[in-house]
């Protein structure tokens, strides 16, 4: 049945405008779950959401320090990862320092830097002003290298249900390239490329409230990264700065967050320039095949 469903949303997508696909979703008296572009009596419209969704807002932070001179302006980075940052401020008033031009800069994982110390032109009177913090995760300045990345998972064969420029939902910037493999929920899922562990979510059910459901996301060596997204609850089996490699165990396949099915959403994506988006990648060996560690990898 599950084949069936995503054959008929990938026919749904080839005949659909890619940013303006309504899907439809009901379930007759036999119980069998049909997805269709047509309003039927009884259908719930089944709503794509952008399935890369990551909170960064606590873990970059612009921080004030206010002292006698006037004001300085830091940002921290608290990620096992390089961010790409830029300030820009607006709306000046009694403000002497202030840059001409916004301030972008990498910020290397885990450290803090100051972008700009602010003085008022007059003492007598407070400094105003409205700051903007753009960020991205990743360096923009490194290249990608060639890399054949082997399977992510243990088992199989399995299919793929949706590849790259898949009009159901891999149309967007952060998963153009992305791969959908079906398989059963709680295959094991490991690492297709050796990296650090940047971000995890592990306790989510279901749908929850993000919908990348479950997801690890690693960074390579090349400025690169690998996120395996819709992972069961619970089943996450590294932390954020491990140090992983090739074939390493990371957690187990779920049906979490924005997911018509059980199935591994793969992707690779590098920071383009204050703007995180997915690039294209080969598997070493075809997806409806065992995977073969012996073959390509680190």
């Amino acid at each position: 049945m599950l084949g069936r469903i995503f054959l008929v949303l990938a026919g749904l997508g080839m005949a659909a405008p890619a940013l303006a696909l309504t899907i439809y979703k009901y379930t007759d008296a036999n119980g069998v779950v049909t997805y269709t572009d047509k309003a039927v009596k009884g259908a719930q419209e089944f709503v794509f959401r952008e399935r890369m969704v990551e909170r960064l807002d606590s873990a970059v932070k612009l921080e004030t320090k206010k002292h006698a001179a006037g004001e300085t302006l830091l940002v921290r980075n608290d990620l096992y990862a390089p961010v790409e940052v830029q300030l820009s401020l607006s709306k000046l008033d009694n403000v002497s320092g202030a840059p001409e031009q916004p301030i972008r800069w990498v910020l290397p994982p885990r450290t803090s830097m100051r972008l700009a110390t602010l003085a008022p032109r007059d003492a007598s009177k407070p400094l105003r002003y409205t700051p903007k913090l753009r960020f991205a995760l990743g360096d923009p300045r490194l290249l990608p290298q060639d890399y054949a990345y082997p399977l992510p998972w243990r088992g199989g064969p399995f299919r793929l249900t949706q590849g790259a420029n898949g009009k159901y939902s891999h149309f967007t910037p952060k998963g153009r390239y992305a791969m959908d493999i079906a398989m059963p929920e709680g295959t094991p899922i490991v690492a297709a490329r050796g990296g650090v562990v940047v971000k995890t979510e592990n306790g989510q059910y279901g749908r929850g409230t993000n919908p990348s459901g479950n997801y690890v996301r690693v960074l390579h060596d090349d400025g690169t990264m690998g996120v395996y997204l819709h992972l069961k609850r619970g089943s996450v089996l590294v932390e954020e700065g491990q140090r992983i490699s090739v074939g390493m165990p990371l957690a187990r396949s779920g049906n979490t967050g924005n997911s018509s099915g059980p199935h591994l959403h793969f992707v690779v994506q590098r920071n383009v320039g204050l703007a995180l988006e997915s690039i294209p990648f080969d598997f070493n060996q075809p997806v409806d095949s065992l995977p073969n560690f012996a073959v390509g990898g680190d």
